[in-house]
């Protein structure tokens, strides 16, 4: 198995919203359209850190201003050009979602050839066309959403990025509890989620329940939550569930949270909790992946073991 460079970051805006990166085999990816004074910052030295000048990806779960700003997007967009961008597959329904499809989409026509920039609608039909995903790959796995919702929040991109040597479970703000237990049910999330960005910034809507932290089983959960936070994610019964099933809960209350692959990046990585506005450490813990053991074993032994199964999305 690939011995990857691993590096997630999620940041303080100083305000609602959210925003988080995620690096692994050399590619970088922006989760979600928000970009302001104070993230500006520090997303400029997190892609120093990695050796980037460019965003590779812009993924955003939702069309709602808290995870795609107009004028931030913009600024993403002129700053960092990405070359390929993951946009929500349901209509807007706000003028500013329907404002930032355009902006996307002009975006790609300015570019020499339009070609050179890959912009892709995460549909149902897209969903479907992928490939079946296999346990223990290091193809990225998009989950959701199988069907358009009334209720725009189910519609938000569910991700599952596995490139590196800690996987990335990424829900937007989905809330049903249908959706929930057909992500729950998938061997891929049940075997290989180390990280899990909470679904709805931690709210207690009916996804987050005691029987999907029992499957997914997640090593660290995270939620972004500014230091006066009116919503006080994540709320205080999902902070219970995840003391049950001890799991460990970071927040960017305090400051930016960066999980990073250590030692030979064979598995092994911290969660270092920042100090607000600064880059002195609050907090640090390790763990190992859950594929941790399978990165040290043997390419021909693991192949064959892999070649036989498969998962659906």
């Amino acid at each position: 198995m690939k011995k990857i460079r691993t590096r997630f970051r999620a940041y303080q805006l100083g305000t609602a919203g959210s925003s988080f990166s995620y690096f692994a085999d050399s590619h970088f990816t922006l989760i979600e359209a928000r970009l302001t004074d104070i993230n500006k910052i520090t997303l400029a030295s997190e892609l120093k850190l990695c050796g980037k000048s460019k965003i590779d990806t812009l993924h955003i779960t939702s069309w709602d201003q808290d995870h795609c700003s107009v004028p931030q997007l913009k600024a993403i967009l002129e700053l960092y050009l990405p070359t390929k961008i993951e946009y929500p597959g349901y209509i807007p329904h706000t003028d500013s979602g329907k404002e930032s499809l355009q902006i996307i989409k002009q975006y790609q026509q300015a570019n020499k050839p339009p070609k050179s920039i890959k912009i892709q609608s995460i549909t149902p039909p897209f969903i479907e066309s992928l490939d079946t995903a296999t346990e223990y790959g290091y193809n990225d796995v998009l989950h959701h959403p199988k069907f358009i919702s009334d209720n725009s929040n189910d519609n938000s991109t569910i991700k599952h990025f596995r490139k590196g040597s800690f996987n990335l479970l990424s829900l937007g703000d989905v809330e049903s509890s249908t959706i929930a237990s057909s992500i729950a049910s998938k061997k891929t999330i049940q075997k290989e989620t180390d990280v899990m960005i909470l679904a709805h910034h931690g709210a207690d809507n009916g996804f987050t329940t005691s029987n999907f932290l029992k499957q997914t089983k997640p090593l660290v959960a995270i939620a972004t939550s500014n230091y006066d936070n009116q919503f006080a994610h994540p709320k205080q019964s999902i902070r219970d569930l995840l003391y049950k099933h001890e799991i460990d809960l970071f927040t960017t209350k305090t400051g930016d949270v960066i999980i990073e692959s250590i030692n030979e990046h064979n598995g092994h990585f911290k969660v270092i909790n920042l100090i607000a506005g600064s880059t002195e450490v609050s907090s640090t813990k390790y763990y190992k992946s859950r594929k941790n053991k399978r990165l040290n074993v043997n390419g021909d032994t693991l192949r064959a073991r892999t070649m036989k199964r498969s998962f659906p999305r």
